[in-house]
Formats: C-alpha cells, structure tokens, sequence
C-alpha cells in the first residue's frame, strides 16, 4: 500500500510540473474573476473568459467588462519579478534575480483582441475601449507606458477611476448580450487557438524577412533611439510599431 501512494504521489508531482504554467494561470484568471465581482452590478457587467472568432483566428480575451464608462479589456499575466518594457516595443522582460526571460508585449496583445472585439461590435463605432494588463501582486511593474499596467490588487480601483459616461444603459445591455451570443468557449480548442498563433507568428515574421511592417504593411526604416538601433515603420506616426533587432 505505502508503494501505491508513492507512485501516486510521484505522478501527482509529474502532472503539477507538466500543467504548473496552465494552472497557475486558471488560479490567476479566477482571482481577477473573484475581484471584479465586487464592482457595482447596476454599472459594470462582467464576461470571463471570451473567445471569438476573427476571420480564420480567435481571440481568447480573459476579461470584459462592459459600463457606463465604455468597454474594459482585461488581459491578466500570472509572473512574478521585474517586469520591464515599453508601450511599443515588441517584447518585455521579466527578471528574476540574474535570469532574464522575453515575454511578448501584452499591450500588442491586448491590441489585437480589442480588434476582435470591433469587428464584432461594428455597430457601435462610438464605444470606448480600455486596455488594462494585470500582473500578479507577485511582479514588480517597472514599464514606461500610457496604457494601465497594474497589479492584480489595483484593477477594481483602476477600472473606477474612469468616469466619463460613454454608453446608454440600452447600448451596454445588447453589447453584453451580443458578446455572450458570439463567445465560442463551449466549442473552443485550445491546441487549434495555438496552431493559429503559431500561423500568425510565421506570417509577422515573413512581413519582416520582405521588410514590411507586420501591423500595417509600410517599409521598415532602420531608425536609432536611446535603447540603440530598431525597425521603426515607415508610416509613422500613424503606425507606432518597432522591431528591436537582436
């Protein structure tokens, strides 16, 4: 008996190490859930994990919530460290005493499925949308951005410090429902979402080999700024995309 809950417990050791990136981001996910539930129901609705469709894509957003005071887009980062970076630039950094790791801008990301989310909600042009990044209480923030990067503690209070009334009670109502109606996460596969970025990365990556922006599709300009030599597109200011080269 003593052998069998040995293995057991082996195996249990085995599949935490397998899965402990996937879990600790569903404990991640399901914190920001726990805290949003908090915000006042008769102005803020809430949707967790949404997947939509884009084209042949999908966007699996962690977090919407949908007030008076316009569209929030929520993606949540489950590190800890420091993390550096900047507005535009294509990859932060999370250090963890001397071990340095890229991680892909969140703000980028989070770009991305607002993009999503306007082709969906094509009928209303008007709507704000606000793009938060929430690390976990576990990260040290250290980036230079406009767009609100915070720690998990201080998104309730960064999403009510917005006050500016941008929906009618009528409109907030039918994009919450129109949301729920278009959400796939019943069907969705995963590995399908990740082939789809890998596709999406091989096709960025092309535009750069041809010396084309991978967000726009204007000519790359090798430009210098403070932190050395970059790709700057040349459709600037109109297109605020950099390539950091290696």
């Amino acid at each position: 008996m003593p052998l069998v809950l040995l293995l057991l417990f082996v195996s249990l050791i085995v599949l935490f190490k397998l899965y402990k990136a996937r879990i600790k981001g569903a404990i991640g996910e399901q914190n920001i859930s726990l805290r949003l539930r908090s915000l006042d129901k008769s102005k803020y609705k809430v949707i967790n994990n949404v997947v939509l469709q884009s084209g042949e894509f999908t966007s699996q957003i962690d977090h919407i919530v949908i007030s008076d005071f316009g569209v929030f887009v929520i993606e949540t980062k489950n590190y800890k460290g420091w993390i550096l970076g900047h507005e535009h630039s294509e990859y932060w950094t999370q250090v963890i005493y001397k071990r340095k790791e890229k991680l892909y801008n969140p703000i980028r990301q989070n770009l991305g499925h607002i993009k999503s989310l306007k082709k969906c909600l094509t009928e209303y042009p008007n709507v704000d949308y606000k793009s938060i990044i929430v690390f976990s209480s576990r990260a040290a923030i250290k980036v230079n951005t406009v767009t609100d990067v915070v720690n998990s503690y201080r998104l309730v209070r960064t999403i009510k410090r917005y006050s500016g009334i941008n929906l009618t009670e009528t409109e907030k109502e039918n994009i919450y429902r129109k949301i729920n109606a278009l959400n796939r996460i019943a069907t969705y596969d995963k590995r399908q979402h990740i082939k789809a970025i890998k596709k999406r990365i091989e096709k960025r990556e092309n535009s750069i080999r041809e010396n084309n922006c991978p967000q726009c599709g204007g000519g790359l300009i090798l430009r210098t700024g403070k932190f050395g030599d970059f790709l700057g597109c040349s459709n600037y200011p109109k297109c605020t995309n950099t390539i950091k080269l290696q």
